[in-house]
């Protein structure tokens, strides 16, 4: 008798989907078992178990929604927050006085509307600030190198802001500046200085969009007889930002702002000091792809007279210190920038020809460190970057430094000064 061969495979088939059912219930069998199982009742019917992904920590939406959460440490673009583009306002203000019609003046709107793209990427780099920064301050303690600190936080950035060549990234070297030194100090490659429980170190760090820079600083330190010291400029600069605004002379801020800081006093070591601005220390205007725009705002009094001016973007920042309140240039130089006037300058060595295309290329007016060369694979360029600066195409910014000894504490906002409202683009729950 002869049998069917597609009978025959009919048959082979059920029979290899039985077995694939057996083993898939041996390997469910490690569930525990449910009551009265054991003592003959009815057996419940086993669900079976569905494989989870891990995340990490990530809340990326599995249907393809947007990001609820950041992980740690950040590594979700903040694109992925907001599919549809559009990124949170800062803090609005409205204006008063003779200015007060503008937040309903239909004119006003209108200018605004024109000029949404950039406020929109404006706000993209002040997220990717606020979120690489919650983390930051988690994360940072004694014992960290500063190095370590300052690839954390650039890291983040880079990840956060999707940093792609001039489009996107850092706007300008990891400030962490310690005790004295007020301003302009990030490690240079073979820098082993480690953060102290003792110390107060200020992070200031940038974030730019298409050009559009976001600048903002906070103080962290771990021993409480300091906090005074950071009270005293936290408050000067919530003072500066409050009295900022159109047509309001740069000198009524910085007059405002000194007054504030001053009422203050902070007891170190024993030691009772009056908390003093860093009067050679400004806020300053900016513009695409230059964090200095031209304008400078004081934190003391009897500074210029110019006034602010709609469509203006600034970064209001104030150093409180306990020695001198007068700083100078001190250290090693890591901070250079290209003069963003500089124009066609006839360079004869080739060397510095070549590391002048890599800054145009990679950071073109931003500032940079020699640390973002290293990492681009630059070598033995210190006698070019010594030529350009001798010929005027890139300026050094080296450390800014008080009193040894001293201490100093330093906050910074991004604000806009559009048509209708005052907008402080990097304010977070934090500061």
């Amino acid at each position: 008798m002869t049998v069917d061969e597609n009978v025959v495979d009919s048959l082979e088939e059920k029979v290899q989907d039985m077995e694939v059912e057996d083993q898939e219930d041996e390997e469910d069998g490690d569930a525990p078992t449910e009551p009265g199982a054991a003592a003959g009742g009815p057996k419940k019917k086993k669900k079976k178990k569905k494989s989870k992904k891990k995340t990490n920590g990530s809340s990326l939406s599995p249907s393809g929604g947007a990001a609820t959460q950041q992980t740690e440490p950040p590594s979700i673009p903040v694109s992925k927050f907001f599919l549809d583009g559009i990124y949170p306002e800062g803090e609005l203000h409205e204006y008063t006085n003779d200015n007060a019609y503008r937040t309903t003046s239909e004119e006003k709107r209108y200018l605004e509307r024109m000029e949404q793209d950039q406020y929109n990427d404006l706000r993209r780099a002040a997220e990717v600030h606020r979120q690489v920064r919650a983390y930051a301050k988690k994360t940072i303690k004694p014992g960290m190198s500063m190095i370590d600190i300052c690839e954390m936080v650039e890291n983040g950035t880079r990840t956060l802001v999707e940093a792609n060549g001039l489009d996107a990234g850092i706007a300008f070297p990891t400030g962490c500046s310690l005790n004295h030194v007020a301003a302009h100090y990030t490690p240079n490659a073979g820098d082993k200085t480690v953060l102290q429980y003792g110390d107060v170190m200020k992070l200031d760090f940038g974030v730019h969009v298409n050009g559009r820079i976001i600048d903002s600083a906070f103080t962290i330190a771990f021993d409480s007889q300091f906090d005074p010291l950071l009270a005293a400029v936290k408050d000067a600069t919530n003072t500066g930002l409050r009295e900022a605004g159109i047509d309001v002379r740069l000198s009524d801020i910085g007059a405002a702002i000194q007054e504030v800081m001053e009422s203050y006093e902070v007891e170190i070591n024993g030691k009772t000091y009056q908390v003093k601005p860093i009067r050679n220390l400004n806020g300053h205007s900016i513009a695409p792809y230059q964090i200095h725009a031209g304008k400078s705002v004081p934190i003391v009094k009897g500074g210029d007279q110019t006034k602010m001016e709609e469509g203006e973007l600034y970064a209001i920042e104030t150093f409180g210190s306990t020695g001198r309140g007068y700083v100078h240039e001190d250290m090693e130089c890591s901070h250079y920038m290209k003069n963003y006037d500089a124009g066609h300058v006839p360079l004869r060595l080739p060397r510095a020809k070549q590391l002048l295309n890599t800054i145009n290329k990679n950071f073109g007016t931003l500032a940079f460190c020699r640390r973002y060369l290293d990492r681009l694979g630059e070598t033995k360029y210190l006698m070019a970057l010594k030529n350009l600066v001798d010929n005027g195409v890139i300026d050094p910014c080296p450390p800014l430094v008080d009193t040894k000894g001293s201490y100093s504490a330093q906050y910074e906002h991004t604000f806009l000064l559009r048509p209708t409202r005052k907008e402080i683009l990097s304010r977070g729950d934090d500061y």
